[in-house]
């Protein structure tokens, strides 16, 4: 194959991926291609857990026609049993005669050990097609495997100028349908969700996948409500509930998430609990819907609570990696830089 046909296949395995990603999580989002040698595609990407890996279904939709062939896929093979039995033997078995991996997992069950296996087999193992489209696609998962804490995307909503709720408190709805619609999209991508107990008792939201997806272009199969986590006590008839009432630090609530597999977690607090996050450099991911809307003034509310940087020269500074239209309103995604994503990690 040549680069360009690298490239081109790699780039199908990518979209499949996004199509599975609301529904693999603890488990990497993978998309795999299969070209065999009549050169036909067989397309698969991974299942909910306990279902087959990407490769897999790749495999099993080639059937016979595997023998020969090129199989594309966004991450490394595993190399071990877990609900699943190898990849890795799968493709040996199956007569693949060359393997193209995006990036390798670092999960310590993996780490090196799939490519090595196929490799000893005789195959060839071409690593590093479009990496870093699919470092940013599996994010939240290397992540989470490389700390042992989730991703953390804090979600925030404002008018132009800045504001989330007029002085009385009232902020329903700033952004329109397509805007809160993509906010679903982002609680099914999350294995749990973060408010703070005072939003509980001001709008008792029930924090569940609602209103995605709205055109049928996504299976529904898989998508499930996040888990819900509140910073302190809720009342006993909260809709929010059951969920996890914490009290302890936040570095401590987001090592106990990442063991128990959480790999995103959503903040979608008030004012408060934002500012924590945000001040703790704890967030790995902000997004931002921004309305074209103006309060006009200083007395509306902020999107974050207490004192902001004294100078110029202490704002917090981060990337914008994406900015995408949604109706009337638009997405801004930013990251941290370095430096400021290694503080309080």
């Amino acid at each position: 194959m040549t680069e360009s046909a690298d490239e081109h296949f790699m780039d199908m395995a990518v979209a499949a991926a996004a199509g599975a990603r609301h529904r693999t999580s603890p488990n990497p989002w993978v998309g795999a291609v299969l070209v065999d040698i009549d050169h036909n595609t067989h397309v698969g990407a991974t299942n909910p857990p306990g279902g087959p890996h990407a490769e897999r279904v790749a495999l099993d939709a080639a059937g016979d026609r595997a023998a020969g062939s090129t199989i594309y896929t966004t991450l490394e093979p595993c190399n071990h049993t877990g609900r699943t039995g190898p990849c890795t033997d799968a493709i040996i078995k199956a007569g693949v005669s060359r393997v193209v991996v995006g990036i390798e997992d670092p999960d310590p069950k993996v780490a090196g050990t799939g490519i090595a296996r196929l490799r000893q087999a005789g195959l060839t193992v071409d690593i590093g097609v479009k990496a870093p489209e699919i470092e940013r696609q599996l994010a939240p998962y290397l992540h989470h495997r490389r700390t042992g804490r989730p991703w953390v995307v804090l979600k925030l909503a404002a008018s132009a100028d800045g504001r989330t709720a007029a002085p009385d408190g009232s902020s329903q709805w700033i952004t329109g349908p397509a805007a809160r619609a993509d906010a679903h999209r982002l609680r099914a991508e999350s294995d749990a969700i973060l408010v703070g107990a005072g939003t509980v008792r001001a709008d008792d939201p029930s924090l569940t996948v609602r209103n995605w997806p709205s055109d049928g272009s996504i299976p529904t199969d898989g998508i499930t409500d996040p888990r819900r986590i509140v910073l302190g006590s809720v009342p006993p008839d909260a809709r929010v509930r059951p969920c996890t009432e914490w009290s302890g630090s936040l570095t401590g609530l987001l090592s106990q998430l990442g063991d128990e597999g959480v790999v995103q977690l959503m903040v979608e607090g008030g004012a408060t609990v934002s500012a924590a996050f945000h001040n703790a450099s704890l967030v790995d991911q902000y997004v931002l819907y921004m309305a074209p809307i103006l309060f006009g003034g200083d007395d509306s509310r902020g999107l974050f609570a207490g004192p902001g940087a004294a100078t110029i020269d202490d704002v917090w500074r981060g990337a914008i990696t994406n900015v995408v239209r949604l109706g009337e309103d638009l997405r801004i995604d930013m990251s941290p830089t370095s430096g400021e994503a290694a503080t309080g990690r």
